[in-house]
């Protein structure tokens, strides 16, 4: 008897997404997985979850938690974990192949879950299991409950209340704005390539730290200009090399190289892709009944409405551009001083490098004076991993026998106190030409008790690698990056709930960003701080009149921090809080648009350019915080409030202890999205948030 061929939907055995993965914490199998196994296994997960789908309609029993939500929860395994993985290495080690998979998929996917959101016979069982809790005939525990609000409100926002005109109207807007989504971050990745800074002469690269130097060369030599040197593109405009650049001249071409991406009228030129993307996501929330995207993506958040968010928004900028003003002052004196001309302005590619000529002046301190203190090995053994283990209990221990996507890839098998595996951590610190820009956290596993599953979680950075050999130096901006990637990381590992939809960072947009946060202050705590920092030629700890210098330098700069980054957020807000009548129609009008809504808010700043334009808006136009950026200091708010609380509930003198931990860790990070977000705080906190400890820690005080 012959073997049954199998069909285009069937998935070949020997694909390694055909079964979940044997490997401790079911860590995907890198060292077998290749491109051509991603978009079989992706179309053989959408036919298995419609199959999965249509079995949970079909039961003839009366809807349970058991038959519906937690079959639902259930549905859709092959398809997360081949997802979980492109996803993951689609944004850190891309090529052209992924990228062509990606389009490809991205309309199907988009097409798949508007399948299921819009499937009215699954709509009306859940609606069933809904009215049947509220008639007290089956009995809701409250994170069964919390899954089932939310579930009827997914529906909703997906069009399951509109006419089949409107919902095919909204699925195909539904594929194009994803699709589009994909191509922004695509030209953004090749656009920030072209825009590298390739330098001759060495002598232009005065003031750059010698190990920084080496970095650009390898960089250059992998790009095939031997005896030349990179300097790569970061994500935001500031670039992390100006604050070191002697020379004027150099300073303003890498700047000009920042600002100018997706602008350029080639083929990374995003502008055109911006306008689409605006004007479709308007449409989709006005069809849905909302007066504007902003308003679509506020109800779904903490915020609720997009006027809270204005409110909270409006009275930041002019106390922060006051505050910017002050500095820059301050930085025009040091310029003109510099170059020795009473009529020299102050630029914003000056600025970094100006900032830190007065920190050093005024605090004795600069990055160059920290780096060699600052080593990535030191800093995360003995600075993230530590506070983590003086503050909850938990141990790392490198897998070497574990593999990742990439060979820069380490993973880390993380314990409890008592000994028990929670999951393993998988960490990417350095940039490369195929890893798209910023810092992010994934989950290659979800917690969940009810799949048994424990998690994989990933952190990517983008810190320049050093020549092999040669040790990796960082300044203090990249190391509270570590600590707030890693404060993602806790989130998801710490996760204890029953439905894999709640595990860890799956918390509103405006919420996930709070825990990474609170983090950060353990980077500046000055056990850790003095554990961590330790000179890597001689061992020596960092000079101890430093750490209070440090300290008080904490504020310095704040006021174009918060200018840049509320000018990127009043961007955002700009670009989604219209109806797509006024959507710009040419892309000569993005800019003007842009300078336009900069003015409005107050925050047209000459030096202090938006941490991110609209044409490099990765997290906007190419990620998931279109109309949310506000998140992070939303988040900053509730994150404020919680150092306090530490502060409030020292032991024996130190926030950094067990006690705080593990209540933080029990109330806050274990229930993830199972819970009212708002809830959880007030839960820990014992109160609403406040806002007065956000305005302090920033300078703002005077915002009102």
């Amino acid at each position: 008897m012959g073997v049954m061929p199998l069909s285009k939907n069937q998935l070949e055995p020997t694909n390694p997404f055909s079964s979940p993965s044997i490997l401790p914490y079911g860590l995907p199998d890198f060292a077998a997985i290749r491109d051509e196994h991603y978009l079989p296994a992706a179309r053989a997960g959408m036919v298995a979850e419609v199959a999965e789908i249509a079995a949970i309609i079909a039961n003839p029993e009366p809807p349970t938690v058991e038959n519906t939500l937690e079959a639902l929860e259930r549905s859709g395994d092959l398809l997360g974990r081949t997802l979980s993985v492109l996803y993951n290495v689609a944004s850190s080690d891309s090529s052209a192949v992924l990228e062509d998979i990606e389009e490809e998929l991205v309309p199907e996917l988009s097409a798949h879950h508007d399948s299921i959101f819009m499937d009215a016979a699954l709509y009306a069982r859940v609606a069933l299991l809904d009215a049947a809790a509220r008639a007290g005939q089956v009995s809701l525990t409250p994170d069964s409950a919390w899954l089932l609000t939310n579930l009827l409100l997914d529906f909703r926002r997906s069009g399951i209340n509109l006419s089949e005109t409107d919902q095919e109207t909204l699925r195909d807007l539904n594929a194009r704005i994803t699709s589009l989504e994909a191509a922004f971050g695509r030209k953004l990745l090749a656009g920030a390539n072209a825009a590298s800074v390739l330098v001759t002469d060495k002598a232009d690269l005065e003031g750059l730290p010698d190990d920084a130097v080496a970095a650009a060369a390898q960089a250059a030599a992998d790009r095939g200009e031997q005896g030349k040197y990179l300097l790569e593109m970061q994500l935001p405009t500031q670039q992390g090399v100006l604050a070191s650049l002697r020379r004027r001249g150099v300073r303003q071409r890498v700047h000009e190289a920042s600002v100018t991406r997706g602008a350029t009228g080639d083929d990374t030129d995003t502008r055109e892709t911006v306008l689409e993307l605006v004007k479709l996501r308007a449409e989709h929330a006005t069809l849905l009944g909302y007066a504007h995207h902003g308003a679509y993506i506020a109800e779904d958040a903490t915020a609720k409405t997009t006027e809270a968010i204005n409110a909270m928004l409006a009275p930041l900028a002019p106390a922060a551009a006051a505050n910017a003003a002050a500095e820059a002052a301050d930085l025009q004196e040091a310029l003109v001083a510099d170059v020795g001309d009473p009529s020299a302005v102050l630029e914003a590619w000056d600025w970094a490098y100006y900032a830190e000529r007065v920190r050093k002046d005024r605090y004795s301190l600069d990055d160059a004076l920290l780096r060699p203190y600052l080593e990535l090995e030191k800093v995360v053994q003995d600075g993230v991993f530590k506070a983590a283990t003086e503050l909850y209990g938990v141990t790392f221990t490198e897998r070497t026998d574990l593999v990742g996507y990439h060979p820069d890839v380490r993973v880390f098998e993380v314990h409890d106190g008592d000994g028990t595996g929670l999951g393993l951590f998988l960490a990417d610190y350095y940039t490369r030409e195929s890893k798209r820009g910023g810092a992010w956290m994934n989950n290659l596993v979800d917690q969940s008790f009810l799949l048994d599953e424990r998690p994989v979680i990933v952190n990517n950075l983008n810190i320049v690698k050093p020549p092999a050999g040669e040790p990796t130096l960082l300044v203090f901006d990249e190391v509270i990056t570590l600590f707030h990637e890693f404060g993602h990381a806790l989130h998801g590992l710490f996760s204890a709930v029953h439905y894999p939809s709640h595990s860890g960072t799956e918390v509103p947009r405006d919420f996930v960003e709070y825990p990474s946060q609170v983090n950060e202050m353990w980077a500046w705590d000055e056990e850790i701080l003095r554990s961590y920092a330790v000179h890597h030629q001689t061992g020596e700890p960092l000079p101890a009149e430093w750490v209070p210098a440090m300290i008080n330098s904490r504020q310095f700069n704040e006021g174009f921090a918060t200018s840049e980054y509320l000018a990127a957020t009043l961007l955002d807000q700009a670009w989604h809080q219209i109806g797509p009548e006024a959507v710009p129609t040419a892309v000569e009008q993005v800019l003007p648009f842009e300078a336009a809504a900069l003015e409005a808010a107050g925050l047209a700043l000459r030096a202090v350019p938006a941490r991110y334009r609209t044409t490099y808006f990765n997290h906007v136009f190419g990620g998931g915080y279109s109309a949310g950026y506000y998140s992070y200091i939303w988040s900053e708010v509730l994150d404020a409030d919680t150092v306090e609380w530490f502060t409030e509930n020292a032991a024996d003198g130190r926030a950094l202890n067990r006690a705080s931990g593990d209540r933080f860790r029990a109330q806050l990070l274990a229930v993830g999205g199972s819970m009212d977000s708002m809830e959880a705080f007030a839960q820990l906190r014992g109160r609403a948030p406040a806002i007065e400890p956000l305005l302090a820690r920033r300078g703002l005080s005077t915002a009102g």
